[in-house]
């Protein structure tokens, strides 16, 4: 079993990629995303947290949270979440013999990717990232084209133009590998 070394700090800052177990069409995220942002809501409720970035794609999400001073635990979230929604969608998806066995569901990966925020310019390249990867997968040719991004959000605070990104010079590609 491999050994995951997480961070944890107390009041952190974290970029995420959660992704789907079946990632080939797959599009429940957005096609549930009521849902979805119906149970973020409800941990936001019982375990607070700021989302400062988030897209949400049809088979992943990347994410920014920033966790209240004194608090550290991320993982209690992603695990309310996750069980959240697989608890409202209907059986179906293929469940591989060690998930069967388990008595798991077989719509998230079990793992996550976690990056503690280190630093301003650190920070700057995720949100950024997280905004560029509508377009990086090809699922719009603009970033203010997907539905389901805080970009949108940045644009009516005056954080970003709506052409913002327009050309790709200088996106990092700071995500998890195979995003």
């Amino acid at each position: 079993m491999a050994n995951y070394r997480r961070t944890y700090v107390a009041g952190g800052r974290y970029f995420f990629t959660v992704n789907c177990a079946e990632r080939r069409n797959n599009r429940i995220l957005v096609n549930r995303i009521d849902l979805l942002r119906k149970v973020f809501r409800k941990v936001k409720a019982d375990h607070p947290f700021h989302i400062d970035a988030i897209v949400v794609l049809p088979e992943h999400l990347h994410c920014i949270w920033t966790l209240p001073p004194g608090d550290s635990d991320y993982k209690t979230r992603w695990s309310l979440i996750k069980a959240g929604f697989s608890r409202q969608i209907g059986a179906g998806e293929y469940l591989s013999e060690s998930r069967g066995k388990r008595g798991e569901r077989g719509i998230w990966q079990r793992r996550y990717w976690e990056h503690f925020i280190r630093d301003d310019p650190d920070y700057r390249r995720h949100v950024d990232y997280i905004h560029w990867n509508p377009v990086k997968h090809g699922w719009v040719t603009r970033v203010i084209d997907w539905p389901y991004s805080s970009f949108h959000d940045g644009v009516k605070r005056g954080l970003f133009p709506p052409d913002w990104a327009a050309e790709p010079e200088g996106m990092l590609d700071v995500g998890e590998a195979g995003d």
